[in-house]
């Protein structure tokens, strides 16, 4: 578990394809660098948050460590577009002691988004992204948390559709503080969005299941059309 609130930017240093034969089956090694702040407590096996994924520390020193990224996360992020020299959002797993600045960030990527526009605001910056997987479009809601490269950060704007998209903005501060505020149009970006979202669809589901089936939108309307009419009541009395 994490808090969306980037701890330091890290440097990747090299990236050595992992055999086959060993275990996990491939994927690659991350050696990332320049973040002596992170290890000072780190032990074998923690959690480290890469941009936004969850991943076991597998050999340390004073300044850096490594990972293995298994190829399905190699997929399912932008971690198989990092090169040498790429840098890298961490964030230590929380602890007892840890003040929750931002939100409940898992480091479990939902999707990536692809920057399609950055607009100066002042001395911010509005993003625009379009996800992957539209569907996590209905878990994004305006002022709601979204966790970007593993920063958690408010959205300003959604759009639903075929070509779905929503904004954030980053402030001066926060630009320095994160690898998206140097990124540019085109590139992507790892995407979590609020697990409270998914658990509120759960048991929402769960009681439209509890009054005896039919369509979500059937049942749905049913109780609007109560709530009409028992609105119309009231004025009318």
């Amino acid at each position: 578990m994490f808090t969306g609130l980037v701890e330091k930017i890290g440097t990747v240093t090299s990236l050595d394809p992992q055999d086959l034969s060993a275990s996990g089956g491939g994927g690659t090694s991350l050696t990332i660098s320049d973040c002596e702040e992170i290890l000072a407590d780190c032990k074998l096996g923690d959690s480290i948050a890469v941009n936004g994924t969850c991943l076991t520390v597998t050999t340390f020193d004073k300044s850096s460590f490594k990972v293995g990224v298994a190829p399905e996360t190699l997929r399912r992020t932008n971690l198989g577009s990092l090169t040498k020299g790429s840098g890298v959002n961490l964030e230590r797993s929380v602890s007892a002691a840890t003040r929750m600045g931002g939100h409940f960030v898992q480091g479990h990527v939902d999707t990536v988004a692809k920057i399609i526009s950055i607009t100066p605001d002042g001395n911010a910056l509005t993003f625009r992204l379009q996800p992957r997987e539209k569907g996590v479009l209905r878990y994004i809601v305006e002022k709601g948390y979204v966790t970007l490269d593993g920063a958690s950060l408010t959205i300003t704007k959604v759009v639903d559709g075929e070509e779905g998209w929503f904004e954030v903005m980053l402030i001066a501060y926060t630009q320095e503080k994160v690898v998206m505020g140097k990124k540019k149009a085109g590139e992507e970006v790892n995407v979590e969005i609020d697990i409270v979202g998914k658990y509120v669809e759960k048991s929402v589901q769960g009681y439209f299941e509890g009054l005896g089936g039919g369509s979500d939108f059937a049942i749905l309307e049913k109780m609007v059309g109560r709530l009409v009419e028992e609105k119309l009541r009231k004025a009318s009395s």
